[in-house]
């Protein structure tokens, strides 16, 4: 059997135009001290869930999307997710529920809390949101009772934003400590994937559990982050694919490659370009206050629709490339492998694209 090969130094994925490419040219990236020191303790973190949610507190600090730096946000991002997906799929949805937190004026939580954000509906699967103790002068409290489908990690964290009706038509976002006894997740037997194999979603069920208001009714799909954190989803797809097209640089580098080979190398750098220029110039347009309402809808749609459709390409082209050598003998290989290949089903494909091509007349007029 192939003996696999030591498992590289991580390094950071840059997206920002004028930086070194770091698609499958295989160039460095400029982290700091401390990304470095991230970086070396995911990469200990890699596949260990627990492990990631410790991660967590060092995170601390991070950009917040739409402040300035969301391209630093994103590239913090796709270099954890070419560390990990595990460890990018604990950090995301992490990062996410704190700037959601933040877009709706509430109180930074403390930095030793663990969160998520569960915005999924199902049909069969309901929760809703009613208050208690309403006066005219005071909104009152609130408490949420039934189900929240595909809670991501349910099991693993003590906090989350989730959203709830609060009328047959209306949802509103709440913030929920899941340590409370109303709180109860189904038992994990039922996820038998084998990518993202720990990265559990179970539902959630609840019982008189009091929640805090995140924003008004139906504010969460509304409010411009909405966009903002879809796109720092592709950022991890990036990183992925970028750790696949680094794998792929490596193996020519070894033995000289022949003209398929070559194919495939220019291929995948093309399209990690394609989709690292399109993040930077996002981020550029979220910082600049131009990505908001349905202009930054569909600017999410066409940013989540490139990168996707360039992670589905270095997959294909890597395996070609490689054949089943590094699936069957380099556990990280073919871990990332299968938890891409599943991650990236957050993006629904032709479904999508359909969708981007109503966003696209609706926006945009007959004009392409």
């Amino acid at each position: 059997m192939a003996t696999p090969p030591p498992a590289p130094t991580p390094r950071w994925v840059p997206l920002g135009p004028g930086r070194a490419n770091d698609g499958a040219a295989d160039a460095p990236g400029s982290p700091t001290p401390e990304a470095a020191t991230l970086l070396a303790t995911a990469q200990e973190a890699a596949g260990d869930v627990a492990a990631a949610l410790a991660l967590l507190p060092r995170l601390d600090g991070t950009p917040l999307p739409g402040r300035g730096a969301t391209l630093r946000l994103w590239e913090v991002l796709a270099s954890l997710a070419a560390v990990d997906l595990t460890v990018a799929r604990v950090v995301e949805p992490h990062l996410d529920a704190l700037a959601i937190l933040d877009q709706a004026g509430v109180a930074p939580p403390p930095a030793d809390t663990t969160w998520g954000v569960w915005a999924a509906h199902a049909p069969g699967s309901r929760l809703d949101a009613t208050r208690t103790d309403a006066t005219p002068t005071d909104d009152g409290g609130w408490r949420l009772d039934g189900t929240k489908p595909w809670c991501s990690l349910g099991q693993h964290l003590d906090h989350a934003v989730v959203t709830a009706h609060t009328s047959g038509t209306a949802r509103r976002a709440f913030a929920v400590d899941l340590r409370h006894p109303g709180v109860r997740h189904d038992d994990a037997a039922g996820w038998v994937s084998r990518g993202l194999v720990d990265v559990v979603s179970v539902a959630t069920h609840y019982d008189g559990v009091p929640a805090t208001p995140v924003g008004d009714d139906d504010w969460y799909l509304s409010r411009p982050g909405f966009a903002w954190g879809g796109m720092g989803v592709a950022a991890c797809w990036y990183g992925a694919a970028v750790a696949l097209g680094r794998t792929l640089a490596a193996a020519a580098a070894r033995r000289e490659p022949d003209q398929v080979a070559l194919m495939h190398l220019g291929a995948v750098d093309a399209r990690l370009h394609a989709a690292r220029a399109v993040l930077a110039e996002a981020a550029a347009a979220v910082d600049a206050g131009e990505a908001d309402g349905s202009v930054g809808a569909l600017l999410a749609a066409r940013v989540r629709t490139v990168v996707a459709s360039a992670a589905e390409e270095v997959l294909a082209r890597v395996g070609h490339a490689l054949g089943p050598g590094p699936l069957t003998a380099d556990g990280a290989h073919a871990a990332r492998v299968a938890d891409l290949t599943v991650y990236l089903r957050q993006h629904h494909a032709e479904r999508d694209e359909a969708a981007l091509g109503a966003q696209v007349l609706a926006v945009d007029g007959d004009r392409p």
